[in-house]
């Protein structure tokens, strides 16, 4: 059993809770911990609230865990990722299944977080250096025609 960061551990238990049916924190505990992920049900209850999670009543009646994908206080992600593309990004390109977001200085790490959280199906995902952020594309969506929806998105 490991003992992970915040960071990671939030992560594991918001994908858990996307993929699966979850009713109680002690059942995250052990599917965490089935995973080798140590976290008890304090740490849980705690990771729960940090990520937003509600409970919802499912089809069927049962309640189980669930993290809304906009809250109501928070712009919707694309909205956010429109938004600090057209204040920090300054070239996009293509080369393959890849693009390449060229931006101010010290920036693309907002670009690249904004646009993890977009969640675009074309974006495998991304690698945010400085002011480069390397952009992976589905292979059958191809890097020319991501890069040409996020250069739209930037107003470029």
């Amino acid at each position: 059993m490991a003992t992970l960061g915040k960071p990671q551990r939030q992560h594991r238990l918001a994908r858990l809770l996307e993929e699966q049916v979850i009713s109680s924190q002690a059942q995250i505990v052990e599917l965490l911990g089935a995973e080798g992920v140590l976290a008890t049900q304090a740490t849980v209850s705690r990771d729960l609230e940090e990520l937003g999670a509600v409970k919802v009543r499912i089809p069927g009646g049962a309640m189980a865990y669930a993290v809304p994908e906009h809250s109501k206080d928070k712009a919707p992600p694309e909205d956010h990722l429109r938004r600090v593309m057209g204040e920090f990004v300054v070239e996009v390109s293509h080369s393959g299944n890849l693009a390449l977001l060229r931006t101010s200085p010290g920036s693309a790490h907002v670009i690249g977080s904004a646009l993890d959280r977009a969640g675009f199906p074309d974006v495998l995902g991304n690698v945010a250096g400085d002011d480069t952020i390397i952009v992976v594309c589905a292979e059958g969506a191809g890097g020319g025609r991501v890069a040409a929806r996020l250069a739209e998105l930037a107003g470029l």
